[in-house]
Formats: C-alpha cells, sequence, structure tokens
C-alpha cells in the first residue's frame, strides 16, 4: 500500500503573531512554527496503516526552506520518505492544491491523508480541491478510519452527531481531532530524521485564485465589569446585558 500524507508548517498557537511592514502577512520575527497539529492526525493515521498492512509512506509539503523542519519531524515519528515544493512566494489554497496534486498524480498512492484545515489561515479547502483535482472520493472531518483491503469505512463528525460513510481506495482522507493520539518520536528518530535526505522541485503552478488585500489583528477584548455579589446585582446585570452587550 502507498500511503501518501500532506502536511503545512504553521505558526505555533502559543507564538505572539505581529502585522508584517507590508500589512498583508505576518512578521515572521521571533515566530515559532510547526507541523499543522490537524496534520499530525493524518500523518499518525498513515503510520497505523503501514503498521498494520504494509507498504510505504511518503510525506509532502509546499514552502520555504524552513518547511523541511515539519518534514523532519514527519521522519523523526516514522514516515520513510518526504518532498518539499519549494515556494518562496506565499500561495493561495488553489494553488497549493494544483501543486500537491500535480505530484501526487505520479505517486499513484492508494491513501492520501491531510489534516481537515491548516490553524493558519483556516480555509478548509486543500484536501476537498486536491481530491477533486485527482478525480477522487474524499470524506472530511475524519475521527475514525478503517481499511480493509479495497474498502474504506470512515467516522466523520456533523452537526449534532457522527456519521459512517464507505468508500474505495484510492481515497483522500482529512483527519479531525479524535482520530487518534500522535506519537512521540524517539531519540532514534529524531538522530535519523536529521541526516535524512529530502527531496525538492519548484512548483509547476504559482498563479493565485486570490489576493490579501490587508492584515489586522482583532480588537483586544474590553475588560470585565463586576456589578456585585448578590442577587441584589441580577437586574443591573440584566439591564447590562440588554443595553450594553445588546446579547438579550
Amino acid at each position: 500500500m502507498k500511503i501518501a500524507v500532506c502536511i503545512s508548517q504553521v505558526p505555533d498557537t502559543t507564538t505572539k503573531v505581529k502585522i508584517g511592514s507590508d500589512g498583508k502577512s505576518i512578521d515572521p520575527s521571533g515566530v515559532t512554527f510547526i507541523i499543522n497539529p490537524y496534520d499530525e492526525f493524518a500523518v499518525e493515521e498513515a503510520l497505523k496503516l503501514k503498521e498494520k498492512q504494509g507498504g510505504e509512506t511518503f510525506v509532502l509539503t509546499l514552502g520555504k526552506d524552513s518547511a523541511k523542519e515539519v518534514i523532519r519531524k514527519a521522519y523523526a515519528m516514522g514516515i520513510e520518505k518526504g518532498l518539499l515544493i519549494k515556494s518562496e512566494t506565499e500561495l493561495d489554497s488553489y494553488a497549493v492544491a494544483r501543486n500537491l496534486a500535480d505530484v501526487l498524480k505520479d505517486i499513484n498512492a492508494d491513501i492520501i491523508l491531510c489534516g481537515k484545515q491548516s490553524i493558519d489561515f483556516d480555509n478548509n479547502q486543500v484536501g476537498s480541491l486536491l481530491a477533486e483535482m485527482l478525480g477522487l472520493p474524499s470524506i472530511s472531518v475524519v475521527v475514525g478510519l478503517t481499511v480493509e483491503g479495497n474498502k474504506v469505512r470512515a467516522e466523520r463528525e456533523v452537526e449534532g452527531g457522527k456519521e459512517v460513510v464507505e468508500s474505495t481506495l484510492p481515497v483522500v482522507i482529512c483527519a479531525q481531532r479524535g482520530l487518534n493520539e500522535p506519537r512521540y518520536p524517539n531519540l532514534k528518530g529524531i538522530m535519523q530524521a536529521k541526516s535524512k535526505p529530502i527531496e525538492e522541485k519548484q512548483p509547476a503552478y504559482t498563479q493565485n485564485k486570490i489576493e490579501i488585500l490587508s492584515m489586522s489583528l482583532p480588537k483586544p477584548k474590553p475588560k470585565g465589569k463586576i456589578v456585585g455579589t448578590d442577587l441584589s446585582a441580577v437586574p443591573e446585570l440584566v439591564r447590562l446585558l440588554r443595553e450594553e452587550a445588546k446579547v438579550i
């Protein structure tokens, strides 16, 4: 079985983000970058499938040279091969999916895994676009996955509950939190990942469909207000909720 995983490099959620001087991007100075957390679930699921059914695992990402670090994280977890589509410019979801599809069509993977979305832009588009470009079925927000022979059975989150769907290989799976618990790389894996080769190629498609016009930080939250400490404060609280907060 050939198992491919698409991953991305994103700012750590604990990083204090600043807007860059161009007003259209973040200032990378002082920012810690990590593998997209949803993609970690995809990497772990790929490793679990390999351990159960055998085969080879392959990870790919698009980004600057620094994106090699997330490939090495996947190597340390147990992924065998990796490829970086090296782009110095920021590409939108369509262009990213187009370049990933360009590589994946030659790999002929039996199953392609990715996170349901990246935590930076939160577009939730690449997995579905990728499946469409490759002419494959896709299943999103997957929290349970079983592959037996050519049959795929996935449990996915829906509004108010879960649903179970079936498909056949090849298929694109978009992982949701709860699918598994990503393993911690051991020391041996970390050391081996440092010297493991990473293939590079240039993007075949660099035309964005959208343009970022401006970027701004959200307004700071207003300070809290204490209106009292006993039941006598209830009327004033109700008034403030109605007249100031306008939530009732």
